[in-house]
């Protein structure tokens, strides 16, 4: 029997706004996922006459589709040093594992036309309905949400829910990690969603603001702690940290994703992408204080609502530590 295994290796390109997700397979009979170059010039990031970029494996996830493991990777360039493209590697520097993340990542799911599923003839009936609707009419695409969330759990992601949203066609499903592997997460959960899609001949828009008109956007909002917030947090530490993020909100909001104007308008359980607001229970607002929080004596979490659905959550979870470590 051969004792070659198959691993794909998935990295961030030098594309702008957000970056794309690539990847390509090594097959080989190393004990461990080796270093591997690439042509970066086909990715934005390198140019022809010195094309090389390496790529740094830093995460490993169990294969739960046809190969043995996902290989999530950093990029360097050809000299080794930190890429430009390379947003994890700064939130490493910041970013311990006494930061947990929950991030919502919402999106839509696409036909050939590029329409969202059950749009192909026009826009269907109003929103109402579909926010965790059951029953035909009322959902498209549960069976490539639900094949989904079980390749993410097959891959040691944890993934701790889903559920349809509140446009038709749209979904949501919820992301929860430790540190730096709370990004590393997202990022391979949206590869496999991407791959999935595939199988069942359909697209994903994460676009923050697909469908124009009285219809939600889609976001990624991102719940967050630390241990002091867990476990030994009152009201006025949870006003500071507020008031902290407050004071950051235009560079937060450069930093969370491309075209959110479209989707904080202050509309659509959203506050405008002009102002900043915080408040208990609060989904017009730009942080949340869940009401789990203040009834476990104000020790739980904050839900950053602003961040798009396309944001990098490497910058999302750099910008908030930075800020309030």
């Amino acid at each position: 029997m051969s004792d070659n295994k198959i691993l794909e290796y998935i990295w961030l390109d030098g594309y702008q706004p957000e970056p794309s997700l690539r990847s390509k397979i090594k097959v080989t009979n190393d004990d461990s996922a080796p270093n591997w170059s690439f042509d970066g010039s086909s990715t934005q990031q390198a140019e022809g006459g010195s094309s090389d970029c390496i790529l740094i494996p830093v995460q490993t996830y169990k294969g739960p589709l046809f190969s043995d493991s996902l290989i999530m990777c950093e990029v360097q360039n050809g000299d080794h040093d930190v890429h430009p493209s390379n947003t994890r590697a700064a939130a490493t520097s910041i970013v311990s594992d006494e930061w947990w993340f929950g991030f919502e990542q919402e999106y839509f799911f696409t036909g050939d036309n590029g329409e969202p599923l059950g749009w192909e003839d026009g826009a269907p009936r109003a929103q109402g309905d579909y926010y965790c609707g059951v029953g035909a009419g009322n959902v498209e695409g549960r069976d490539i949400s639900e094949a989904h969330l079980e390749a993410c759990l097959e891959a040691g992601i944890e993934l701790t829910g889903t559920n349809a949203e509140v446009a038709l066609g749209q979904w949501e499903y919820q992301c929860f990690g430790k540190g730096i592997k709370a990004a590393d997460d997202l990022w391979v959960s949206r590869y496999l969603l991407y791959k999935i899609a595939e199988d069942f001949g359909v697209g994903v828009n994460i676009h923050p603001k697909p469908k124009t008109g009285d219809w939600n956007g889609s976001g990624m909002h991102t719940n967050f702690s630390n241990e002091e917030m867990r476990t030994a947090g009152s009201e006025d530490l949870y006003n500071s940290l507020c008031d902290k993020l407050g004071q950051v909100h235009k560079e937060g909001i450069a930093l969370y994703g491309s075209d959110n104007n479209m989707r904080l308008t202050g509309l659509h359980e959203t506050q405008s992408i002009e102002k900043f607001s915080y408040g208990v229970s609060d989904r017009g607002a730009s942080i949340r204080i869940p009401i789990y929080t203040v009834e476990n004596n104000w020790n739980g979490y904050l839900e950053d609502r602003r961040p798009a659905s396309n944001a990098d959550p490497y910058k999302i979870i750099n910008h908030i530590v930075s800020t309030l470590k």
